[in-house]
């Protein structure tokens, strides 16, 4: 069985829901605290959102500094393995520069909580490879989740956008949801999957990503 860690923070609050989508998608799981060390043992790690060290400072900014982000960053270059940021997590990921770019406040500046639509941009990576549908409807809660980058850093995110909002709902660069790093093997996003993983709580749409990363890892693992 794959095994996944979630990471928890003081402050996060959908470790549960993540916690809940995962077994649900066929995945062994268990909590990582902050500041855990031994994260080589997992097959794919999954950072949560919520409000880490009370958001203060900005989404994410106290985060980076915990233990277990230098143990992340090693489990993506030494082990090059999968991770996931989602809302927060996403957050949490820029700061450390594991991807490029900032996420703002919305220009609405107000905190939105909704179901969108997202189109998946890219089939070719371990996240969405298996993905069946070309529209996913997963729910947003944010009020920092407008991603920004550079000029001088556009070329870094050119053919690594993951998910475009079919109505950008927060102001986004090029109405993106989602990233990947250049190797491909970190994602972050804004929408929450964990939030739509079985057709009980909408559409079942976010569990399309998790299967799709199950069957990636267990494809590996048999090759």
């Amino acid at each position: 069985m794959i095994k996944a860690g979630i990471i928890v923070f003081p402050g996060s609050n959908c470790d549960r829901d993540a916690e809940f989508a995962l077994n649900s998608c066929g995945f062994e799981t268990e909590y990582i605290w902050h500041d855990y060390d031994n994260i080589l043992k997992y097959d794919f790690i999954f950072i949560p959102g919520g409000f880490s060290y009370g958001d203060y400072l900005r989404a994410g900014a106290l985060a980076k500094f915990s233990p277990v982000m230098k143990h992340v960053e090693k489990f993506a270059i030494e082990k090059k393995g999968l991770i996931m940021g989602v809302c927060n997590g996403f957050q949490i990921l820029t700061e450390t520069g594991m991807l490029p770019g900032a996420l703002s406040k919305n220009t609405s500046l107000k905190f939105i909580c909704k179901d969108v639509d997202v189109n998946v941009e890219s089939f070719e990576t371990p996240f969405t490879k298996y993905i069946e549908k070309k529209k996913l409807r997963l729910p947003i809660a944010h009020s920092e989740g407008n991603f920004k980058i550079e000029k001088k850093d556009i070329e870094l995110i050119k053919d690594k956008v993951a998910f475009k909002y079919v109505e950008n709902p927060n102001g986004s660069y090029e109405d993106i949801a989602g990233i990947f790093n250049k190797n491909l093997n970190i994602l972050g996003m804004m929408p929450h999957p964990e939030r739509n993983s079985v057709k009980t709580l909408g559409n079942g749409d976010g569990a399309y990503i998790f299967l799709s990363i199950r069957r990636y890892l267990e494809d590996a693992k048999n090759n």
